[in-house]
């Protein structure tokens, strides 16, 4: 097809979540939770618990989390998760009784915490928030070191579905060259480990866009991955952001440059390789990060980015949705400015309000579940989309769904029923989902001061 719209960048942002937590600002009302969640549909919540702890920090990563933990803090941290899910608890109330849909456990690393504090994790979560973690789908994040037997078998009794390892690669020069220490050996040994606890569903990430990776050296991953029969893997395209490990290197001119077309071409060139050889090995792609294996379990909601708005999260790098405004506390990634928010975490005793957020009007709810919807491979049903909000999206966005189907990204199927994103839409996501944002939540962005 031939298109005369002009080239853009493949590689702008990773939306996970809308708006982005980097157009958050303090609230200044400081509005009371029984008043934010009053109204509020909460049959089918998700639930999701924050571990801002790592044993060690890898280069790419802007996740909120702290290498290791002072004596004491990570029981301090869990004392003061309990504080925040009692007073979640009681600001929901009980005349209309939560039920929650699914569950997560992230950070960070949740299996940095000990056996005994994974244990005391699910309780606060079954016996403070309610939370039934055997009776729906709960997945927990992993590293290869920590993925310890006396872990996993925690995690399993306790009814995780769903285990997912941060491996990025199997190739020991591209861990080091992530900033990612690892052997080889250790990350089997730890996979091994996954498939005695019988937790149903492994995920495996990997990353692609590494220094030094080959085309042969990403099949080798790939394959590596592969023997394992994992029921999901997600490949992942490398950013380099500000203040992580990469991001100083290539401050320093030592490290891939982030505005550099030729590493475009090559991530471009290693997601397309992966896709292609994970849907001859019968997988399914559900998303441009995400493929599930033909015969796997169906874990609920992908990425657990669904266009509902019901979130509880709990911990000082979680975010809660409700219909009309999306709240969490502060947000940084260089280290000591993290230390900082998880140690006045801790010592937090009044959870009853949300302190740092950002109001949700009708237009960012349209967006969040156009952009949402569209990233999906399954595509956006516009039947859905009337049925919330009383307009079709091609009225609502008729320019930018416009600019999409020219470069041959967006496609109509079933008369006009399902708006879908072709193969390079898919494979061009991180530049679908910007196109989307609003002009306040653009400036809200630009005007964060990365910290």
């Amino acid at each position: 097809m031939t298109t005369t719209a002009a080239p853009v960048r493949p590689y702008q942002h990773y939306v996970y979540a809308y708006p982005h937590k980097t157009a958050y600002r303090p609230l200044p009302d400081r509005p009371v939770l029984a008043d934010v969640w009053a109204g509020e549909a909460r049959d089918a919540l998700s639930f999701y618990a924050h571990i801002p702890f790592c044993e060690v920090r890898c280069g790419f990563c802007n996740l909120f989390t702290r290498v290791g933990a002072p004596e004491g803090l990570t029981g301090r941290y869990l004392d003061a998760l309990e504080r925040q899910a009692i007073a979640v608890r009681e600001a929901l109330g009980d005349r209309r009784p939560a039920r929650f849909a699914n569950a997560a456990f992230g950070g960070g690393t949740p299996t940095f915490l000990t056996a005994d504090e994974l244990t005391r994790l699910c309780d606060i979560a079954e016996r403070r928030m309610g939370v039934d973690l055997r009776a729906i789908p709960l997945s927990v994040e992993a590293s290869p070191a920590t993925a310890t037997a006396d872990r996993l078998a925690v995690l399993a009794e306790r009814g995780a579905t769903r285990l997912s390892l941060g491996v990025q690669s199997f190739v020991e020069a591209e861990a080091r060259a992530a900033v990612r220490p690892q052997r080889r050996a250790d990350v089997e040994a730890a996979l091994g480990r996954i498939r005695d606890a019988a937790i149903p569903v492994l995920n495996i990430d990997l990353i692609y866009g590494i220094d030094g990776q080959t085309s042969a050296s990403w099949r080798h991953s790939l394959d590596v991955a592969l023997a394992w029969r994992p029921e999901e893997v997600y490949l992942y395209p490398l950013y380099v952001r500000p203040l992580t490990g990469l991001g100083r290197r290539a401050d320093s001119g030592t490290g891939p440059a982030a505005a550099d077309l030729a590493w475009d071409r090559e991530r471009l060139a290693r997601y397309r390789e992966g896709r292609d050889h994970l849907l001859a090995h019968g997988y399914r792609q559900h998303s441009m990060r995400m493929f599930r294996r033909a015969d796997a379990p169906e874990q609920g909601p992908d990425d657990y980015a669904c266009q509902t708005d019901g979130m509880i999260g709990l911990g000082c790098g979680a975010r809660s949705y409700t219909s009309t405004l999306h709240y969490a506390f502060d947000y940084a990634v260089a280290m000591p400015e993290i230390r900082g928010i998880i140690d006045a975490y801790a010592a937090t005793t009044d959870f009853s309000r949300a302190r740092h957020g950002r109001r949700v009007d009708e237009d960012e709810a349209r967006r969040r579940h156009l952009l949402q919807s569209l990233l999906q491979a399954a595509g956006l049903p516009v039947a859905e989309y009337r049925e919330r909000f009383g307009t079709a999206p091609q009225d609502d966005f008729p320019g930018e769904l416009a600019e999409l189907a020219d470069r041959g990204w967006l496609a109509e199927e079933d008369a006009g029923r399902l708006l879908r994103l072709t193969d390079e839409g898919l494979a061009h996501s991180d530049a679908v989902g910007p196109a989307f944002f609003s002009p306040a939540v653009r400036a809200a962005m630009a005007a964060h001061e990365p910290r």
